[in-house]
């Protein structure tokens, strides 16, 4: 609430101007970006027990919103549960696999039961590979990898959907990765493919659902420092690795702020909210070597990680 009387004070606003206006007094201040600091939102987050979907969550409820989280494993959820114990009047935790629509299904059933209708529902939720090449990894691990990181975020999108129609609209957001621009990196194709399908899925679906008053966005977090990253730190090339990470990425909380802040003031039909830009990755890919720091000698907020 801090930030919103700071705006209120800049922008000379009157306390009788009603959030939903769509401009304000002096300065254009898009629709729905002082909303979102007056009205508590409902917020559900596939995969988020750690990584960025639980850094994700910490954000939304340092800024009074209410989430749910989402696990496959009921143990994970007990434990990220344990670490937001603060915000347990706003919290809740429900288990199920982004993989099975009918857990999914559950999950939102289970949220608006608890919070009343959910604002913005993320398909978070996403599964890594070792570095191998294509022919290098199993069926399994190849059919594992695409039920969660595509066909998760299609039940996801697909179900929110529906029920956010059914009350009238929200906004639902899905991950992006590596892969989701186009480039390509040797022994990440299947990861990879999963997130350029994700891309145009998203692009697909929100063309579909143009005019429905449901919000479709991606969110693109760049390199962040989580367990997935520091799994890809393996064979010869790994002090290459960490030079390349240090340059390029950024911590969950830095990251996390940026994408909270964006999807609670995104007003468009379709939405890509990006946190490493082109000309962000550039001046880095430039640069990056004067930056003084150095994630893997510097202290870690471990509640990510684990």
């Amino acid at each position: 609430m801090k930030k919103f009387y700071s705006w209120v004070k800049r922008y000379n606003i009157s306390p009788k101007l009603h959030a939903s206006s769509s401009y304000c007094i002096k300065h254009s201040i898009p629709y729905g970006y002082l909303e979102s600091y007056i009205a508590m939102k409902n917020i559900v987050i596939t995969g988020s027990t750690r990584g960025i979907g639980l850094g994700l969550a910490k954000k939304f409820l340092e800024k009074g919103h209410a989430v749910i989280l989402n696990g496959s494993s009921q143990e994970g959820l007990n434990e990220a549960l344990r670490r937001l114990s603060h915000y347990k009047s706003r919290v809740l935790g429900v288990k199920g696999t982004v993989a099975d629509r009918d857990a999914m299904e559950h999950l939102f059933q289970s949220a608006s039961q608890r919070f009343g209708n959910i604002d913005i529902w993320i398909n978070n939720a996403g599964k890594g590979h070792p570095l191998k090449k294509a022919w290098e990894l199993d069926d399994m691990m190849v059919r594992d990898i695409l039920d969660v990181n595509l066909r998760g975020v299609i039940n996801g999108t697909v179900v929110a959907y529906h029920g956010m129609s059914r009350q009238g609209g929200g906004k639902i957001f899905n991950m992006e990765g590596h892969g989701s621009g186009g480039s390509i990196i040797d022994r990440m194709s299947i990861y990879g493919t999963s997130k350029s399908a994700v891309h145009y899925f998203t692009k697909a679906f929100s063309h579909e659902a143009k005019g429905s008053g449901v919000q479709i966005g991606v969110l693109r977090p760049g390199m962040v420092i989580t367990g997935m990253l520091m799994d890809t730190l393996s064979g010869s090339n790994e002090v290459a690795r960490r030079k390349f990470y240090n340059r390029m990425a950024d911590d969950v909380e830095t990251v996390s702020e940026f994408l909270v802040e964006k999807m609670l003031a995104s007003v468009s039909e379709y939405d890509c909210i990006d946190w490493l830009t082109k000309r962000k990755a550039l001046f880095r890919l430039l640069f990056g070597s004067f930056r003084n720091r150095d994630f893997f000698t510097e202290p870690i907020d471990l509640m990510f990680f684990l």
